[in-house]
């Protein structure tokens, strides 16, 4: 039996079947493995290879592509930047949740993209960044300047070290080099826009250009009062579903935590503030400062003996320590300054460095001192500061603290006992108020548009309709509603509405309403229809203001670009045509729910004489600017096309 199984599961059909079968375990492979985009990765973007740009990206072919990932950790960093950003540019009123949104994650995701497909062109075009633009980039980053605006070797170290998340000079360095490879083409099309001096004088005639206009409101429409039968308002509300919602609505209860609310706190005693004082005396000197220079010595075999070797020369008599350092100093920061380091305060420098300038004299010299760039001889020239101020001077300073500090200790006392109260029933708030001895308020119901109150403070409205607070109906940490911090409230969302259709019968004034004043409106453009039919007849605003009971207001010489009479009439009479020779140019413009029928009677192009030579050249560095912009991203979406770009939507 075994022997008839061994001959039927041996042979070329077996193999074919076998290889058939091997196909669909391919696709639990991970993708990366076909070209696809990596497991933890959330898009590739792929380049064929420089020395044949027209090869297929279907595989085997694909394997001489060049490709970068974006990993998922690059792009939550990106993504938590451009959180940081818009958080700090809409202050109160930024919404986390509203920011988490599929199209905000995939606008950063496509700016990733596009840095990697700059990034490869660089690579295709055989593009290098050389070690010297590399450091000559870094000599310019400011965080790296010394006090005297030259590049500090040391304060770049401990920049490095000390930023988030921290780096060494070489992590730092393939940063820069990749920044610099990715932004170079740009760049390069950005300074390589330019525009003719006629584009340029064409334009400013445009800009400055006026026309003479006539322009008439027409007569409000009378109020619709025809019936509406069921069929109309049925029809209206099923072509119209989204304008007749009811909006997501919650009512809060809230304990109001105000800390202006409370008695005020005792008056402290004289021991209180002098113990204060005794506390806090570093706080009323003056910071010290020591003016101080060095010479670095980098480690390195007999890097210790040679730092000694100069400490001693420079102890000597009529040494001279600037010459030293400028001969021997490895600080490039500081060694064509004779080592100088400028007025050295505590916190500014490596510990062992400082712990030495703050020990020493002034005039006293001291090395050598190992630090982790290496051994240093230190040079204190001057010390300055450290003085304190005496009690009775701030006595008054240190009362109106005191006074303060016992008033916020009073107030978060009592957000504390809240806070218990809370923890022990979160769903009970009412249970909390009464333990605390605070009324239980309530608020609403309101949606997001109509919240009063405490509810229309950013922070309140964010958590009101939280998804934590709506579903499991808890209640809130302490909110905070001022920047004083001692005034918070703690809410519970006691009722929560999610948004929904209004059913037509709530809906039917609504539908009526709306259908009325569709009909108002279509009678206003057939209306405005029918007078310019009338102008383009051959008649005239002016002939027909008496009988069509028009107040016709000339406007000659109106500017472009001016929100004269408002914005949208402006825009409609510049972008109405120019007019015939004695025939004027008609349009109409709705303006807050009435019509303005205008003519257009002459067009006068601006004067480029009145254009000062100042004027037109930063004009021609916009346009420039703005020409060579475009052309960057030109390339940009081309190159795009030419290349692969895979994304996986659901690692972001």
């Amino acid at each position: 039996m075994l022997q008839k199984l061994r001959d039927k599961t041996s042979g070329w059909i077996v193999t074919v079947i076998l290889g058939l079968l091997m196909i669909p375990f391919l696709f639990v492979i991970d993708n990366s493995y076909l070209g696809g985009v990596g497991a933890q990765n959330v898009a590739k973007v792929s380049a064929p290879p420089s020395w044949w740009t027209s090869a297929p990206s279907w595989w085997p072919a694909r394997l001489l592509w060049k490709h970068h990932e974006i990993t998922s950790q690059e792009f939550r960093e990106r993504f938590e930047q451009e959180r940081a950003r818009v958080r700090q540019q809409q202050g109160e009123d930024f919404d986390p949740r509203a920011f988490e949104s599929a199209e905000n994650k995939l606008a950063v995701l496509d700016q990733l993209v596009d840095e990697q497909v700059v990034r490869l062109a660089g690579e295709q075009s055989g593009v290098v960044i050389g070690d010297a633009a590399v450091r000559d980039y870094i000599a310019t980053i400011p965080a790296f300047l010394g006090a005297d605006g030259k590049f500090n070797g040391d304060q770049y170290r401990i920049a490095l070290a000390s930023g988030n998340p921290p780096r060494t000079p070489a992590m730092f360095e393939q940063l820069v080099r990749t920044s610099l490879q990715q932004s170079i083409i740009p760049s390069a099309l950005q300074n390589s826009g330019f525009v003719t001096e006629a584009e340029t004088e064409r334009l400013l005639k445009l800009l400055g250009e006026t026309r003479d206009v006539e322009i008439a409101m027409l007569p409000e429409q009378p109020a619709d009062t025809a019936p509406v039968t069921d069929a109309q308002i049925k029809q209206w509300y099923d072509g119209h579903t989204r304008d007749f919602r009811q909006a997501e609505m919650v009512t809060l209860e809230y304990v109001d935590i105000d800390g202006t609310a409370l008695p005020p706190p005792a008056a402290p005693d004289e021991a209180t503030l002098r113990k204060r004082y005794d506390d806090e005396k570093a706080r009323f000197a003056t910071p010290e400062q020591r003016l101080t220079s060095h010479i670095l010595i980098e480690n390195g075999d007999g890097a210790e003996a040679k730092a000694a070797k100069l400490a001693a020369e420079a102890k000597a008599a009529g040494a001279d320590f600037a010459a030293l350092a400028r001969a021997n100093s490895a600080d490039t920061g500081s060694k064509e300054q004779g080592g100088d380091l400028g007025w050295v305060e505590h916190g500014a420098m490596v510990k062992p460095f400082e712990d030495a300038v703050f020990a020493a004299k002034a005039g006293e010299i001291v090395g050598p001192v190992k630090s982790d760039f290496g051994y240093h001889v230190i040079q204190v020239r001057e010390v300055r500061g450290g003085e304190g101020k005496p009690f009775e001077e701030v006595r008054d300073q240190l009362l109106a603290e005191q006074i303060k500090a016992d008033g916020e200790r009073g107030y978060n006392e009592l957000a504390g006992r809240v806070v218990d109260a809370t923890n022990k029933s979160p769903s009970d708030l009412a249970a909390a108020a009464q333990a605390v001895n605070l009324p239980l308020q309530t608020v609403g119901p309101f949606s997001r548009q109509t919240a009063t109150g405490i509810a229309a403070n950013p922070a309140v409205l964010r958590a009101a309709f939280s998804d934590i607070l709506v579903q499991d109906g808890t209640s809130s940490d302490p909110i905070e509603l001022d920047a004083a911090g001692n005034h918070s409230v703690v809410i519970r969302v006691a009722e929560h509405t999610p948004e929904q259709a209004i059913p037509l019968d709530k809906a039917r004034e609504q539908v009526i309403a709306a259908i009325r004043a569709d009909r108002m409106r279509q009678a206003t453009e057939k209306a405005a229809d029918a007078l310019l039919a009338k102008l383009n007849a051959g008649q005239t605003l002016q002939g027909l203001a008496q009988v069509e009971k028009l107040q016709v207001s000339p406007m000659p010489g109106l500017p472009r670009t001016q929100p004269v009479p408002t914005v949208e009439v402006n825009q409609a009479v510049f972008s109405a045509p120019l007019p015939a020779e004695g025939k004027p140019s008609y349009g109409k413009v709705d303006v807050q729910g009435r019509t303005v029928v205008f003519a257009v009677t002459k067009v006068s192009p601006g004067d480029v004489k009145e254009v000062t030579a100042e004027q037109r050249q930063q004009l021609k560095q916009q346009l420039s600017q703005i020409d060579g912009m475009a052309a960057a991203d030109a390339f940009i979406k081309s190159t795009r096309k030419r290349f692969l770009v895979q994304t996986t939507e659901a690692n972001l």
